[in-house]
């Protein structure tokens, strides 16, 4: 039974810089592309970031935003740096088998965890 934990969320103020973790179980986790959504309400769920061996981002995060893993601890981590009140939303950790083509798209993915609060007060 795959598994995907995310923690590291919580309130901050403009400018703080907060570290996202997700530990996942029950894959082989290095061969999966792993993703971070992020949903404010009443918005769509959006493309965050990724990485498989390279790492994609969005225009809205590009210079903000960092992700990373670890393979040897089955982990992806998202640094995010300058947060803006913008940034608010409740932030998901997402795996898809070994592959580039359509990272950006929620559907594209298999597992989900259950996702972590950021708000960033102004």
């Amino acid at each position: 039974q795959v598994q995907l934990v995310e923690s590291g969320g919580g309130l901050v103020q403009t400018g703080d810089s907060l570290r996202l973790s997700c530990t996942a179980s029950g894959l082989t986790f290095s061969t999966y592309t792993m993703g971070w959504f992020r949903q404010a309400p009443g918005k769509e769920r959006e493309f965050v970031a990724a990485i498989l061996h390279s790492t994609y981002y969005p225009d809205s995060v590009k210079s903000r935003f960092t992700i990373s893993r670890d393979n040897a601890k089955n982990t992806v981590y998202l640094q995010m740096n300058n947060l803006k009140p913008e940034d608010t939303a409740v932030y998901y950790c997402a795996a898809r088998y070994s592959s580039y083509s359509g990272i950006t798209l929620s559907r594209n993915y298999d597992y989900w965890g259950q996702g972590t609060q950021v708000t960033v007060s102004s």
